[in-house]
């Protein structure tokens, strides 16, 4: 397919035939390219307060979770939950063990 364009006076002919080679191969090297896929695939979604519902969704996913609202929570439980994004502090135990074990206490057991 050849078009004729006009471009400030001067004529241009262009090639708009594309030749894709496409063959069974071509999708096991790359991925699919698609926005849209054409089946719904099974998933999980979770909903905050941990209920779980079985739907079909468009894309490909095992779980979809959906994010906690903290303006709905009370004081206390909003407390915690910020509490627990934090990162937990280490515990050190420096234990000082006190050592009398003398070994020449056991010479006379050792075989000559």
């Amino acid at each position: 397919m050849q078009s004729t364009k006009l471009l400030s006076g001067v004529a241009t002919t262009v090639n708009t035939s594309f030749v894709r080679c496409l063959s069974s191969n071509t999708a096991a090297i790359v991925k699919v390219h698609r926005s849209i896929y054409a089946r719904r695939y099974p998933t999980v979604m979770v909903l905050p307060n941990g209920a779980t519902i079985n739907l079909s969704y468009h894309e490909p996913r095992r779980i979809i979770k959906l994010p906690l609202d903290l303006s709905q929570l009370s004081e206390a439980e909003r407390k915690a939950r910020i509490e627990k994004r934090k990162p937990k502090q280490k515990i050190r135990i420096d234990d000082d063990v006190e050592d009398t074990f003398n070994a020449n206490k056991y010479l006379k057991y050792m075989k000559k």
